[in-house]
């Protein structure tokens, strides 16, 4: 079976990590199984998964920090991850940082597997929908170009690096110029689930996105924000560099 039919689960409890393994064989995956964040980045780093349930807190190495190397790798592997803790600022930083979903111990099996085919789901539904749009393979912008297949963003003829969830955020902006996405529109888009009370997330990622395609992000010509309403990317012939 290719590596693309594994799922990776990095949990320190081995009991939780059989449970997910019996419902997740039952779904047609093979699980890999790491016990320590070191062994959980080792393999996540060195193969290929259709998703990686990763634990918030692991011997050697966090979730969080795991979730960031990942990321930095330019790998877009989704993750869901597992968190005992409550405090809001965990489970956003697991999201801004890259994770696609989180989940609070204890949690059901049922919503464990809701949760998996929700984001395995909106991965096939991108895959499919990149795959029927070939004329928006390379979308340029003024002097803002985006290879979607190679995951490049270029401006002014300079290499940016994004996070896979400012990546995700710019080719859905970019494939619709004019039109007008609030925050709850686009945790629902860019995140596939609803959010709820987290729209700050947005406001964050946005920001670090203006830093990085604006010469000045206090006045961006790419992404502007209607008050009250939310975001809109300008259209090219509104470009003004």
């Amino acid at each position: 079976m290719p590596d693309t039919d594994k799922i990776l689960v990095v949990e320190d409890d081995r009991k939780i990590v059989d449970l997910l393994a019996i419902h997740l064989n039952d779904l047609g995956f093979v699980v890999d199984k790491a016990y320590t964040g070191s062994c959980g980045l080792e393999k996540a780093l060195s193969k290929t998964y259709r998703l990686i349930i990763l634990d918030l807190m692991l011997p050697e190495i966090d979730g969080l920090e795991i979730c960031k190397r990942i990321r930095s790798e330019n790998k877009y592997t989704p993750i869901l991850m597992l968190t005992a803790r409550s405090e809001e600022i965990d489970k956003v930083l697991g999201l801004e940082i890259g994770a696609d979903d989180y989940i609070t111990k204890p949690f059901g099996i049922r919503e464990f597997i809701a949760r998996v085919k929700v984001i395995l789901r909106r991965i096939e539904l991108e895959k499919e929908k990149n795959a029927h749009d070939e004329n928006q393979v390379i979308i340029e912008s003024g002097p803002l170009t985006i290879d979607i297949e190679r995951h490049k963003v270029i401006v002014d003829g300079n290499s940016i690096e994004l996070t896979a969830k400012e990546f995700d955020l710019l080719v859905l902006f970019a494939r619709h110029p004019g039109r007008i996405y609030s925050r709850e529109k686009l945790l629902e888009l860019v995140w596939g689930y609803n959010y709820d009370g987290y729209e700050h997330t947005v406001n964050s990622h946005i920001n670090r996105l203006r830093n990085k395609i604006e010469k000045d992000p206090t006045n961006p010509i790419f992404i502007k924000t209607l008050w009250g309403v939310g975001y809109r990317f300008q259209i090219p012939e509104e470009i003004n560099v």
